[in-house]
């Protein structure tokens, strides 16, 4: 069975006439009467009957009308709601690391709505580690990522964001009127680090290798939100991004790292050689237009962590 069969037979059925219903569908008589012959035939059941130079609906024939209408109507709203989604709306999937929730995806995405020809898209969005994240993109459930760069990788990224790699310690700490820290101190003092899975927590361990330090880590966190809790009371001081989170948590000393210009870049990244709805595709290329600088790899003064992998 299939759709054109069933627009067949619901025209047939409403003109009650084989001759009109083939002039209006644009085929030949003969081919109308094999296609419902075929259909007839798969359903095991007589649909029409023949009156005076026309066909009328059997008792089969009134109730595969009902369902036939019904489908028929499923089919229209379908289209009508894929041609919306593709012209002006849709449903956008992105998943993002943690440090972004508070404050850029949220002020991005609200942005991105109050252009016009955006304001009926929706966003669906999910939170978790660079890895996980990039999984989901590969596979389809998810549109873009926002998060670290995984090497060797068949996604495309692209730098949105730049930020400074900082020491955080308590507020009463030895380290506390230090403006600057040099990155052996990392190796004096109990750590507050990243699961060692994630992306951060993978490159800061090969960020201690690079520079023979050797970190006493007592405790590891999923996010940015828990090392700067655990640090204000005192477990141990961490290195971490300088983010808008240390903005928003007072109560603990920012320091930079001595004679070390230490980097870490945010990507956008999202399935190369696939379809995407164009909601998709505005929302790329709005991104691109956002981000924050274009961010040079090979500039020498800095050493980007993304790179520290490689060592």
């Amino acid at each position: 069975m299939t759709l054109n069969q069933l627009l067949y037979f619901q025209k047939v059925a409403t003109l009650e006439n084989y001759h009109q219903a083939a002039e209006e569908l644009y085929i030949s008589q003969p081919s109308l009467s094999r296609s419902m012959a075929s259909l007839e035939a798969e359903l095991g059941v007589t649909l029409f009957k023949k009156e005076g130079r026309g066909v009328v609906l059997t008792k089969a024939g009134h109730l595969f009308l009902e369902h036939a209408n019904k489908i028929i109507a499923d089919c229209d709203v379908a289209r009508d709601k894929m041609q919306e989604i593709s012209s002006i709306g849709g449903k956008i999937d992105i998943g993002y690391v943690f440090p972004l929730a508070g404050h850029y995806i949220p002020h991005q995405v609200r942005k991105f709505l109050d252009i016009e020809e955006n304001n009926k898209v929706v966003f669906n969005f999910w939170q978790n580690h660079t890895p996980a994240i990039a999984k989901k993109v590969k596979s389809g459930e998810l549109d873009v990522g926002f998060g670290g760069c995984l090497e060797k990788d068949d996604l495309q990224y692209y730098p949105l964001i730049t930020q400074k790699m900082v020491i955080i310690t308590p507020l009463e700490h030895p380290l506390k009127d230090m403006e600057e820290v040099p990155l052996r101190a990392l190796g004096e003092y109990p750590i507050i680090g990243y699961d060692k899975d994630s992306w951060m927590g993978t490159h800061h361990k090969y960020l201690y290798k690079k520079y023979g330090v050797e970190p006493n880590i007592v405790v590891e966190c999923p996010d940015e939100y828990s090392i700067v809790a655990l640090v204000k009371e005192n477990f141990g001081i961490a290195l971490m991004p300088r983010t808008d989170i240390l903005d928003e948590n007072p109560g603990v000393n920012i320091h930079t790292i001595k004679e070390l210009d230490i980097r870490h870049q945010i990507f956008m990244f999202w399935k190369e050689d696939t379809y995407h709805l164009p909601a998709v595709e505005r929302f790329i290329s709005y991104m691109k237009e956002q981000a924050e600088e274009a961010t040079d790899s090979s500039n020498a003064s800095k050493v980007y962590l993304k790179d520290i992998i490689n060592y």
